[in-house]
């Protein structure tokens, strides 16, 4: 029996698009997610990105679960280190309180995670070589370090947080974030307050990682679902649903562990229209690997006049040879292998196409495939 699938959406824009059209995309295509039958639609977290529209998940959500009926709704991620736990439960809270039972708080750690990066580049330690896990190719690592550290990411964290401020650790974010959940919280001395909304909201919560770090460590530990992103880190992969499991716990949440892994999939009727539509795919995740952010999706005829060298391909290499391209049989065969090897219990679908229509179409073709 296949697992659940489920999306993850950027609100992208393209090439000769804007922003409203970005958004109202996004709306259309939530409508359709609900009908061809898939599980979650999550949005994801970010900022100063030309070609991402998606900084304010909740903000967004509220809109598609207005557009929608059944279908939960998400984050992936909301990111800890800009905002207080007290606003991430108000927001969240403020949304099941008007669709009730509906939204998953999936959370992730920005500022400490880029410490962490740089931390760990600073070791040093035998290169990975790519290979091939049971039919799933794990590629060499792509190391952020060199993006996180320049002057550009910077000049975004000013404007992401208050002048001096640090994120908390991960572990006292989710204290604060359970806490004002359960409310109300106090402080031993007979004070308490309450966050309104927020307490008592229906919320799934959800750590997301990209490697075997301490966001996965400390999902297992506090028996949380976890999901890896193979399409942002697929050499982590199998590192970080090991780290997951190894450390899991049982909780009043999770009996046993539960892991989602995400995947960037075009699908269109045949394999050559596929390749042909995923075509601008590498240009774009240049964009993000020379620290630009991603911009607006390409054209097909943008990326095709693009001059590339062979430092250009090696940049994108990892990511363009792991995302599943194809016909619906094609995408679906490279999906179950991806299930198989991780032990995934669900599958989150991450699409851009330069047509809106292309992308739906994509969505459409993968879910009568895989549930056929």
């Amino acid at each position: 029996m296949s697992v659940p699938l489920s999306i993850l959406d950027l609100s992208p824009l393209v090439t000769g698009g804007s922003v409203q059209d970005a958004l109202r995309r996004t709306l259309d295509l939530a409508k359709n997610a609900e009908h061809f039958g898939y599980h979650r639609y999550w949005v994801a977290e970010h900022h100063f990105t030309p070609g991402v529209a998606s900084s304010q998940p909740a903000l967004l959500l509220g809109q598609i679960a207005a557009a929608t009926e059944t279908i939960r709704l998400g984050s992936g991620a909301v990111q800890t280190g800009h905002q207080t736990a007290l606003t991430i439960v108000e927001q969240f809270g403020l949304l099941d309180a008007l669709y009730p039972g509906r939204f998953d708080l999936g959370i992730g750690r920005s500022g400490q995670a880029k410490k962490e990066v740089l931390r760990e580049a600073a070791k040093v330690a035998e290169p990975q070589e790519e290979r091939v896990v049971d039919g799933l190719l794990i590629p060499k690592p792509f190391s952020w370090a060199p993006i996180f550290a320049s002057k550009r990411t910077a000049l975004a964290s000013s404007y992401l947080t208050q002048p001096g401020a640090e994120p908390l650790p991960l572990n006292e974010v989710l204290d604060q974030i359970s806490g004002l959940l359960a409310g109300p919280v106090s402080d031993g001395e007979g004070n308490e307050v309450v966050a309104v909304p927020g307490a008592g909201a229906d919320l799934e919560v959800w750590l997301l990682g990209s490697s075997g770090g301490e966001s996965a460590r400390t999902a297992g530990a506090r028996g949380l679902p976890f999901a890896a992103n193979y399409h942002v880190a697929p050499a982590k992969i199998l590192e970080a649903v090991s780290a997951y499991r190894e450390s899991f716990v049982p909780s009043a949440t999770l009996s046993a562990p539960r892991v989602m892994v995400s995947a960037d999939v075009l699908v269109a009727e045949d394999d050559e229209t596929a390749r042909r539509l995923a075509a601008p795919f590498a240009l774009w995740v240049h964009s993000i690997r020379t620290g630009l952010g991603a911009v607006p999706f390409p054209s097909i005829e943008q990326a095709s006049e693009y001059a590339w060298t062979d430092e250009s391909r090696a940049l994108v290499k990892d990511r363009v040879d792991t995302q599943f391209v194809g016909s619906p049989g094609t995408v679906a065969e490279g999906l179950r292998t991806l299930q198989r090897v991780t032990g995934a219990d669900e599958l989150l679908i991450t699409t851009i196409a330069h047509d809106h229509a292309d992308r739906v179409r994509s969505y459409e073709l993968l879910a009568k495939e895989w549930h056929s």
